[in-house]
C-alpha cells in the first residue's frame, strides 16, 4: 500500500498485526473478526507431469530479519522475487518465549475463577487442550496464510511427558488447520528439542526427533549438518514403517536447512551457498531445501558506501539466477572445512535457481495472471502512464510485489522466429525501470542491440523475446494483454504481434493465435498495448518498456444478447475517527461497495416460439474482481466550485492492511492544501484483476466535513 506522507500516527498495518504474548493472542481471539478480504485465495499451481521433476526437493524459503522488519510505505526495504522457484514462503515473527510459556501452549487458555477436578483422579499426567490450536487454526484463516513453522528452541520443563503432549498438540494443529484453512495448510517442525524434553538440534532426521515429524507436514533439520547428514537422512526415512505415518509422507516433506548467514553450515552461506545445496541435492536425492535468511543479501550490503536498490538488485540476481553477462565468473568465500570434516571437492558457482525447477503461476483459468512488473518497492506510483507520487525515500508493499517475468533474468534467451538461426541473435539485457511506468512503480526494460544488416532490401526477422511462463489448459481460449512503450527514436520500424510457444523439450504444440487489437493500438503517454516482435533494420539499441501483461481466458463472443460484466464502484462512505485531535481532523476510515453493470438491454422481444432453444440475453463472464484501489483527495475552496477528479490527488493505495474495500486515512498521507480545508472530497478508483484502470464514471466519491 503506498501512501503518500510519512510519520503515520496509527500503523498502516491494521489491528493487532502481530502478538507478543498468548494472554494478546486471547485478547484477540476474545472478539469476532471478518476473515481480510483484500488477500488472494491460495491456487494450486499444476503439477509438473514429468516423473523426474515431481520427485525433486521443492524449495522453502524462511524469511527472518535481524532486529524486526522493516518494509514501510515510507522507505525501501528488501523483497523476495523468485517466486517461480519457491514452493514454500516462511515469515519469522520471532518471540522470546519462556519455558511457562510452552506449557500453557499445550495446557490452554487459564481460567479466573476457583475450578477443580470434580472427583478425586489418579491421572497425574499433564493435560492437554485444544485451545491454542484452535486459536492459531482461525488466526490463520482469518488473516490468509497457510500454516506455521513450530520452533520451539527452550528445553521442556515437563522432560519427556511434555514431548509426549507436544507432539500430541501438533497433530491436533494440523487436523485443525486442514480443517479450517484447506488441505493445503502445513504445520512444519523445527529440528531442536528432542524427546527427552533436552535442547539438542540433531541436524538431521533422526529416532529422537522423529515423534515430532510425524505429525506435522513436514521436518525443517538444523543447519550445522555434516556432508554426510543429507544422506542419512534420506536412508533413516526409507527405514521407516509406511504404517507409522499418520499423515503421508514423501521425502520431499524433509526440508535441509541453509543458513544464507553462514553461521555454522558447510560451504560458507552467501555465495558458498551452493555448496550446501549440491550435498542436498534436492534433484536426484530428492530432499528438499529450506534456505533461512535471504536477507542477507540486503542486510550485509545496506551500510556500505554506494549502496542503492539497483546495487542491490544485481547482487541479489547474481546470488539466485547467476551473472548478467554469460560467463563472468562470481567470486565465492573460499571453503573452510570445519573441524573433523572432510574436505570437500566443490566446483564453480552455481546460482541458488539452478537447484530447482521453474514453474509456472496457476493457470489464468482458475486465477487470472496479471503482473505490472513490481518487486514490491518504488521511488514513484504511476496509473495509465502518468506518475502522481514520487519520493527520494521510496515506498516499500509486499502486496504490490508481482512477477518481474521468470524468463528474462539474467538475461532472456532469444530465438528467431522462423526457427533459421543464419544471422548472430541481438545481444539482450534486462532491467527495472523505477523512472517510467504503466501501472504501479516500475516497468521491464528490455534492451536489444541489433546487427546492421549486409544489404538495404535484407528480409525483415522477428526475434523472440521470452517474457513470462503460463500454463494453459488445452482446447480453452485466454486473451493475452501486454501494454508496452519503444524508446523514442531507437527503431524506424516496428510490427506488433502476439507468440506464444512452448518451453525446452516440451513436444511442439500448435496454437491457433488471433489478433484482437489493431497493431501498436495507442494508449496514454507513448503506450501503446499488445504482444511485440521486434524487425530487424540497421545496427541500432532498441529499449522496450514492458508495462503490464495480463492473461485470462477469453470471454463469449460479443454479441447483441451477451451481457458482460462491467466492473464499477457502487459507493463510498466515510467514518470520522472519533476523539480526533486538531491536526487529524479527517481521521478516519474510506470504505466502498463494487458493483457490476450489465448495460443497457438491447432487446426485450420475446421469443414466439416457447421451444426456441436460444435465450433472451446471454450472461458472459464472471463478477469482476479487483487488484487494489488507487484513492485520491480534493479540497472544497472557499468559494466557487470543487475541480474535476484529474485534478485530485493521490494519496494511497489499499493491500497493507489485508482488507479489500477500505482504507484508514491518515492525517500524514494528507497534502496541506487538504489538512487546512473544512470540507474535503475523496475518490476511490478501482484497478482490475486484468489490470483496468477504471474510467471515472465508473468510480466514485465522498465528501467529508470536519467537525
Amino acid at each position: 500500500m503506498p501512501l503518500s506522507g510519512k510519520n503515520y500516527l496509527e500503523d498502516p498495518r491494521g489491528d493487532a498485526p502481530y502478538f507478543r504474548t498468548l494472554a494478546d493472542l486471547d485478547e484477540w481471539a476474545s472478539k469476532h473478526h471478518n476473515k481480510l478480504d483484500g488477500l488472494l485465495p491460495y491456487v494450486k499451481r499444476r503439477s509438473a507431469t514429468d516423473a523426474t521433476v515431481q520427485s525433486r526437493g521443492r524449495l522453502l524459503v524462511c524469511h527472518d530479519y535481524k532486529g524486526g522488519y522493516t518494509e514501510t510505505p515510507s522507505g525501501l526495504a528488501y523483497t523476495f522475487n523468485f517466486w517461480s522457484y519457491c514452493d514454500t514462503f516462511i515469515r519469522i515473527f520471532e518471540h522470546d518465549a519462556g519455558q511457562q510459556d510452552c506449557l500453557r501452549l499445550l495446557v490452554g487458555r487459564l481460567p479466573k475463577s476457583k475450578t477443580g477436578s470434580a472427583a478425586p483422579s489418579a491421572d497425574n499426567s499433564l493435560p492437554l487442550s485444544p485451545h491454542y490450536a484452535k486459536v492459531l487454526a482461525d488466526l490463520a484463516y482469518q488473516r490468509g496464510f497457510d500454516g506455521y513453522l513450530l520452533n520451539v528452541e527452550v528445553p521442556l520443563i515437563g522432560r519427556v511427558e511434555q514431548s509426549r503432549a507436544l507432539a500430541a498438540w501438533i497433530g491436533i494443529l494440523e487436523s485443525e488447520l486442514k480443517r479450517k484453512v484447506g488441505s493445503h495448510a502445513h504445520t512444519i517442525w523445527y529440528d531442536s528439542v528432542v524427546v527427552t524434553g533436552d535442547l539438542r538440534w540433531q541436524d538431521r532426521l533422526n529416532n529422537y526427533n522423529l515423534p515430532f515429524f510425524l505429525p506435522s507436514s513436514g521436518f525443517f533439520t538444523n543447519y550445522t549438518w555434516r556432508p554426510d547428514y543429507p544422506s542419512l537422512t534420506a536412508q533413516y526415512f526409507f527405514s521407516l514403517e509406511p504404517s507409522l505415518m499418520c499423515i503421508p509422507k514423501r521425502l520431499q516433506d524433509i526440508y535441509v536447512g541453509i543458513d544464507v548467514w553462514g553461521r555454522g553450515q558447510h560451504g560458507g552461506g552467501g555465495f558458498g551457498s551452493y555448496r550446501s545445496l549440491a550435498h542436498i541435492d534436492p534433484e536426484f536425492l530428492g530432499l528438499s531445501v529450506a534456505l533461512f535468511g535471504p536477507g542477507w543479501s540486503w542486510e550485509t550490503e545496506q551500510d556500505k558506501p554506494g549502496f542503492s536498490w539497483e546495487t542491490w538488485w544485481a547482487y541479489e540476481r547474481k546470488l539466485w539466477l547467476g551473472p548478467q553477462t554469460r560467463g563472468e565468473a562470481v567470486e565465492v568465500p573460499p571453503h573452510k572445512p570445519r573441524a573433523g570434516e572432510p574436505d570437500c571437492e566443490h566446483g564453480e558457482f552455481t546460482p541458488i535457481t539452478a537447484f530447482f525447477p521453474r514453474q509456472a503461476p496457476p493457470n489464468p483459468r482458475e486465477l487470472p495472471f496479471l503482473t505490472y512488473f513490481s518487486p514490491g518497492v518504488g521511488y514513484a506510483w504511476f496509473v495509465d502512464g502518468a506518475q502522481l507520487y514520487q519520493t527520494k525515500a521510496g515506498w516499500t508493499d509486499l502486496d504490490k510485489t508481482t512477477s518481474l517475468g521468470d524468463l528474462v533474468w539474467p538475461r532472456p534467451e532469444l530465438q528467431w522466429a522462423d526457427n533459421k538461426g543464419e544471422l548472430p541473435l541481438p545481444a539482450a539485457s534486462t532491467s527495472l525501470s523505477m523512472t517510467d511506468a504503466w501501472l504501479g512503480g516500475s516497468s521491464l526494460q528490455v534492451v536489444l542491440s541489433l546487427p546492421a544488416q549486409e544489404h538495404e532490401d535484407a528480409a525483415s526477422r522477428c526475434v523472440w523475446i521470452p517474457v513470462q511462463t503460463l500454463a494453459f489448459t488445452p482446447n480453452v481460449s485466454y486473451t493475452v494483454n501486454l501494454v508496452y512503450k519503444v524508446a523514442p527514436n531507437s527503431l524506424p520500424d516496428l510490427e506488433v504481434a502476439p507468440s506464444v510457444r512452448t518451453l525446452g523439450d516440451s513436444p511442439p504444440v500448435s496454437f491457433d493465435i488471433k489478433q484482437k487489437t489493431p497493431q501498436s493500438s495507442g494508449l496514454q503517454r507513448g503506450w501503446s498495448t499488445f504482444s511485440i516482435d521486434v524487425i530487424l533494420s540497421a545496427a541500432i539499441d532498441v529499449e522496450i518498456l514492458l508495462g503490464l501483461m495480463s492473461v485470462l481466458p477469453t470471454p463469449l463472443t460479443q454479441a447483441p444478447s451477451v451481457h458482460a460484466h462491467q466492473p464499477k464502484i457502487l459507493w463510498a462512505d466515510y467514518a470520522l475517527q472519533p476523539n480526533r485531535v486538531a491536526d487529524a481532523q479527517f481521521s478516519g476510515t474510506l470504505s466502498w461497495e463494487i458493483a457490476a453493470s450489465l448495460g443497457p438491454m438491447t432487446s426485450t422481444a420475446l421469443s414466439g416460439d416457447p421451444e426456441d432453444p436460444r435465450p433472451l440475453w446471454t450472461l458472459n463472464g464472471t463478477f469482476p474482481s479487483f487488484a487494489f484501489f488507487n484513492v485520491y483527495v480534493q479540497a472544497y475552496p472557499s468559494a466557487g466550485s470543487i475541480g474535476s477528479p484529474e485534478s485530485a490527488i493521490w494519496i494511497g493505495t489499499t493491500g497493507l492492511d489485508g482488507r479489500r474495500n477500505a482504507l484508514r486515512i491518515d492525517p500524514a498521507c494528507l497534502p496541506s492544501t487538504v489538512s487546512a480545508a473544512k470540507t474535503v472530497r475523496f475518490y476511490v478508483q478501482g484497478v482490475t484483476d486484468r489490470g483496468t484502470v477504471l474510467t471515472w464514471d465508473n468510480c466514485v466519491f465522498v465528501d467529508v466535513t470536519s467537525g
